[in-house]
């Protein structure tokens, strides 16, 4: 080998051996919640929720909503505060029932943890009355279940009698009432100045102090006007039962249909 060739051969490595080799993240890639370990009593699959005080949820936005108006089932991403995902929630319900029937439709929420794993179940059964406000402690009652992985009632979410501000309760697998919702009487957000998060404080009823928030998220004017797709938050205390956890996260669905997609169906 000449001594030109073995000096190419010496430029070249050195040159190798300096190069900056560059490797690109994805940006649209979504952190996962690691397993935080096995609870003591915790039933399985909500080790995730015993391990936090806050939970966000995300509503997908769906395309062929969008073009269409035709009301697609809903889809949600389920948050920890350090954005990592923790959950999946999807909506089945019968398609005519969506859209003939739009918020008052019954409806089965999967909730699956990141390997698609069932966690939970919330059901809400088709009933010709949805929920008047007035009479919601009798006839017009329009509760949830909420059901473990292995098919045991957790409790139930329900309307309760109110004059015109929103009021949930949330009851126990015996019915027994642990937990009262108050909404705001007018619980409103828009592009024009109404762009606070929209509260809905959690009081137990043994005390009648606040143990938790369930607050609607505002998600920005384009979303906010050009979708229906909705942002919440649920908060509670981090040593709270976990049940009590995965009955008040139950909350946003009963919110979500009872008073803002009822709200936007009415002003179509």
């Amino acid at each position: 080998m000449t001594s030109a060739n073995r000096y190419k051969i010496t430029e070249q490595h050195r040159m190798d051996k300096n190069r900056t080799v560059v490797t690109r993240q994805p940006t649209n890639e979504i952190a996962l919640m690691p397993f935080p370990g096995q609870f003591q009593g915790c039933p399985p699959g909500l080790e995730y929720m015993a391990a936090i005080d806050q939970l966000i949820c995300k509503q997908e936005v769906s395309l062929f909503e969008v073009l269409t108006g035709i009301e697609a089932v809903n889809k949600y991403r389920v948050f920890n505060t350090l954005n990592q995902q923790a959950y999946w929630a999807l909506e089945e319900s019968d398609c005519c029932n969506r859209i003939y029937c739009g918020p008052n439709r019954g409806f089965v929420f999967h909730i699956t943890d990141n390997s698609q794993q069932d966690v939970m179940t919330i059901v809400r059964p088709f009933l010709c009355c949805k929920g008047c406000c007035c009479c919601a402690d009798g006839c017009c009652k329009y509760p949830i279940y909420v059901n473990d992985r292995a098919g045991q009632l957790l409790g139930i979410v329900r309307m309760m009698n109110s004059c015109w501000t929103p009021h949930f309760g949330i009851f126990d697998h015996n019915e027994v009432l642990l937990y009262e919702i108050w909404g705001p009487c007018c619980p409103c957000q828009c592009a024009c100045g109404c762009t606070d998060d929209i509260e809905f404080p959690i009081k137990s009823v043994k005390d009648n102090t606040q143990v938790g928030t369930v607050s609607k998220v505002w998600a920005g004017s384009f979303r906010e006007m050009l979708t229906d797709a909705d942002t919440y938050s649920v908060r509670f205390p981090v040593n709270l039962d976990v049940r009590h956890k995965a009955l008040m996260f139950a909350c946003i669905f009963l919110i979500d249909f009872a008073v803002f997609e009822t709200q936007k169906n009415n002003n179509k």
